[in-house]
């Protein structure tokens, strides 16, 4: 009896005839026509479509029975299973459901604090800052700020702070000049890499020895690591010269 129901319940294979088929309608937008036509119900060959690659040519709106089972799936599956269930692109499946406002399981309204505290912060903190002030995930703080509209604008930066800023970086970290600046870390760094700032230390400043081992200042990072992390082409730099002696003796 067990045997049976198994039977009874598994998937009936698509045959060469039934994809030609679909691979020749399809594209039209005639998915229900195919099903009736076919045997099977929508959302298999909507699913069959979606697997093999297959694109309708015109959007194609959602139906009634497709919604009520986007609000039945979007707390408990992923976005990623609902689409290929449902035979639609992952973009669709979070814009409609953006649309008819279903959040996933777990996801908490926004108090009016909360968008008091997200409405101030938001030119000042990066979306990752705020996410993790208010408790919240980075993708849930981007869409609510989306929603309303908020932008960041963009500080040009003053004749006052570049030259601070090229004053201070030979000798501070990326992140020091970021709090003395009162800037954000990311934007620090990105304007170092465009004025191009090399760290200028002399070769006494940069290397020193601790417990036997020879270490060397990262430019980067500003942490001291062994010499052998680093790595220099030039044959002639004191770096190179300075190692291949030590290895001689």
């Amino acid at each position: 009896m067990q045997k049976g129901k198994a039977n009874k319940s598994r998937p009936r294979p698509w045959s060469d005839d039934e994809v030609k088929l679909l691979r020749r309608l399809y594209p039209r937008g005639n998915a229900r026509q195919i099903a009736e036509r076919l045997g099977r119900s929508v959302a298999t060959v909507r699913q069959k479509a979606y697997s093999m690659g297959l694109r309708t040519d015109k959007p194609r709106p959602w139906s009634a029975d497709e919604i009520r089972l986007l609000k039945k799936l979007y707390r408990r599956e992923t976005r990623q299973s609902i689409a290929n269930k449902l035979g639609r692109r992952l973009s669709s499946v979070k814009h409609e459901a953006r649309k008819v406002g279903v959040t996933k399981e777990g996801s908490r309204p926004w108090s009016r604090q909360e968008m008091a505290l997200l409405k101030r912060l938001h030119r000042q903190k990066t979306q990752q800052e705020i996410a993790h002030r208010l408790g919240r995930t980075l993708w849930a703080v981007a869409a609510k700020l989306h929603k309303l509209g908020l932008r960041k604008k963009l500080h040009v930066w003053s004749k006052r702070e570049l030259n601070l800023l090229k004053r201070l970086y030979p000798s501070k970290t990326a992140k020091e000049i970021a709090e003395e600046l009162g800037r954000p870390v990311p934007a620090t760094r990105l304007k170092i890499v465009k004025l191009g700032l090399k760290k200028k230390l002399s070769y006494e400043e940069s290397h020193r020895a601790r417990k036997g081992v020879r270490e060397k200042l990262c430019t980067h990072c500003g942490k001291w690591k062994g010499e052998s992390r680093f790595s220099s082409k030039n044959r002639r730099s004191k770096d190179r010269m300075e190692r291949e002696l030590a290895v001689r003796n």
